[in-house]
Parts: structure tokens; C-alpha cells; sequence
């Protein structure tokens, strides 16, 4: 390994500083690690991602973020963004971020970020996502070094990684991977047979509704714990599109399964979706649903079950699958 000539001389200073003030060795160590660390700090890098190759100066201290599940990689990383996109419900933080979110500046939405406001908080890094803001990313990486994800789905832990190595954090972020991992192996114990079961995943929307399939992001953890889908459904989706698809009454028949899991879009200011809710699950085909009538349908929450995508809303997924479903 190359050792700068900066990083032995600042080694070898701190060392001398120990020995004359008479240090234990605890604290000679102590000295050597945080020299590396500075140096690590002040190390230029470079990430590649879908649009490139980005030279990052030095691990950045400043940074924006364009999408959601961004935004709570940061905080899993122990990282509080100076901007953000604002979440897709909440006044502007999803209810489970929102207390590490304080003095955080909204700069737009996901889908209409705000490059005006963006370049005030004058960052070190910027990180987005392709299918959010291709058109944007020429002028974010004249404001700062851009670093963008490919697709928002449910292989999130992708995202999460690439996130980890654009803010020089590879080893934590390994670190709360493995912890997410240990959290997904405590909750299948706890189900036990449950996950036997075939789960069905419903999404009410303003004036239409979606199954969820596997490469969604409820799908993907449901997959982990070792829940089956209901087979039925496996024809409504493609070798290209295993996510999600919009579905008109005439298919509620195929929403069925041992369990039903259903939540409803709410962005701020817009409760229309509890109308589309009310229609279809007041529906004759509904109600003839074995799921319906098993009493095994269960409402949750949009925010958690979708629309935050990260590993801080996966995380509480987990945590609502066991208390609503552990014997």
C-alpha cells in the first residue's frame, strides 16, 4: 500500500509530541489513528455509477440528497444531509425520520428538484437517482461532484451500497447491511410457519389501484422472510416488469391469498386515494376475497410498505410484519 510522504510526517510528529509529553502507548496508537483518519478525509476518490465516474476530493461533509431511500441511507450511515428531497407524505419528513431530520433545507421533490436552492447549501457531494433526475444531472455536477443511482425498485441494498462508497463510508455501510441481514434471520424465526403462507400485496391510489408483485420493495423483504406469492398472479407480470401493475375491478378475484396486505398513497395535501379504498373494498368482489373472509387482510402504512424505499423504513417493515403476524 502507498503511504503519502503528508501521512508519515504527520505520524511521526504526533509521535514525537507523545514521546516528549511522556504518552502511554494506548494513546501513541491513538495518535497514529486519528493521522490516518485525517488523511483518509483528505484523500481524493472516485466512484463509478450509471452515469459515469466521479472524482470526490475528499470525504464530504456537506451533501444533498434527490430521493427518499437516499435519504435514509445517510441516516443509517449516521450522516445528516444539509438538503433533501422532501418525503412523499409528511410535513416534509416521513413521521419515522423526522426527528433526525431537524435543519435539514427541502430543495423540491423527487421528481422537481430545486437547483437554485440546491446550490446555496453550496455541498460537497450531491446524490440522485437516474430515473428521477437524468435530465438534471449535467447542472447538479456543475454545482458539486454527482453521484447517481441507476433504478428506484426494490433491490434497494444496491443503492445503499453505491450510497456508502460515494460518502467514503464502505465499512459502515457493510456494517448496517449485515445488521439488516441478522434483523431479517431473528424475524423469520420469530414467524416460524407463518411464512408458509401466500401473500398478496394490494395498493389503493387516486382513482386506480396496483398489485405488488416480487421486485417491489415490500416484495423483495417478503421474499426474504420466505413468503410465497400467489401464484395467479405470476401471469399479470412480465420477464421485464415483476414490480407492480395497475389492475381494474375485474381483477380483484386475483388480489387473493392467505394473506392480504393493502396500503394507500396519501401525499401531503391529497387524501383522495381513501375514496378509491372505500370503493374497492366495499366491492361484492372484494368481500368474496378468502382472505376477506379469513379476517386476513391487513391495512398498512404507504410510507412504510412503499413510497420511503430505504433501509430505515425496511427496518420497520419488519418490525410491523412480527407483531402483526408472530404466533
Amino acid at each position: 500500500m502507498k503511504i503519502s510522504f503528508s501521512k508519515v510526517l504527520g505520524i511521526l510528529l504526533l509521535l514525537t509530541v507523545c514521546i516528549l509529553a511522556g504518552c502511554s502507548d494506548s494513546e501513541k496508537t491513538q495518535a497514529v489513528n486519528s493521522a490516518e483518519s485525517a488523511e483518509q478525509n483528505s484523500e481524493s476518490y472516485t466512484v463509478q455509477h450509471v452515469m459515469g465516474s466521479t472524482n470526490i476530493p475528499s470525504t464530504p461533509e456537506k451533501i444533498v440528497v434527490l430521493t427518499n431511500e437516499g435519504t435514509e441511507a445517510l441516516l443509517a450511515l449516521g450522516i445528516k444531509p444539509v438538503g433533501a428531497v422532501s418525503s412523499w407524505s409528511g410535513e416534509p419528513w416521513y413521521e419515522h425520520i423526522a426527528d433526525q431530520m431537524d435543519g435539514v433545507e427541502v430543495v423540491g421533490q423527487e421528481s422537481a428538484v430545486d437547483l437554485e436552492a440546491i446550490a446555496k447549501l453550496k455541498p460537497d457531494l450531491i446524490i440522485g437517482n437516474k430515473k428521477r433526475q437524468e435530465a438534471d444531472y449535467e447542472n447538479l455536477s456543475k454545482i458539486a461532484p454527482t453521484v447517481f443511482a441507476e433504478t428506484l425498485t426494490g433491490q434497494w441494498k444496491n443503492n445503499f451500497s453505491l450510497y456508502a462508497q460515494a460518502v467514503n463510508a464502505v465499512n459502515k455501510g457493510e456494517e448496517v447491511l449485515e445488521n439488516y441481514d441478522a434483523h431479517i434471520q431473528e424475524t423469520k424465526e420469530a414467524l416460524g410457519d407463518v411464512t408458509n403462507q401466500s401473500v398478496s400485496v394490494v395498493r389503493f391510489l387516486s382513482g386506480t389501484s396496483r398489485i405488488y408483485y416480487t421486485d417491489s420493495f415490500s416484495g423483495v423483504i417478503l421474499k426474504e422472510l420466505g413468503f410465497n406469492r400467489v401464484e395467479e398472479q405470476a401471469d399479470l407480470f412480465t420477464e421485464d416488469n415483476q414490480m407492480a401493475i395497475e389492475v381494474g375491478k375485474e381483477l380483484i378475484p386475483q388480489m387473493d391469498g392467505d394473506l392480504l396486505f393493502y396500503f394507500t398513497y396519501l401525499p401531503t395535501g391529497d387524501d383522495s386515494a381513501t375514496a378509491t379504498e372505500a370503493e374497492w373494498t366495499s366491492d361484492p368482489l372484494w368481500k368474496n376475497l378468502e382472505a376477506v373472509k379469513n379476517g386476513k387482510v391487513m391495512s398498512v402504512r404507504d410510507d412504510v410498505w412503499n413510497t420511503a424505499g430505504g433501509i430505515l423504513a425496511a427496518q420497520k417493515m419488519l418490525v410491523e410484519i412480527q407483531e402483526l403476524l408472530a404466533p
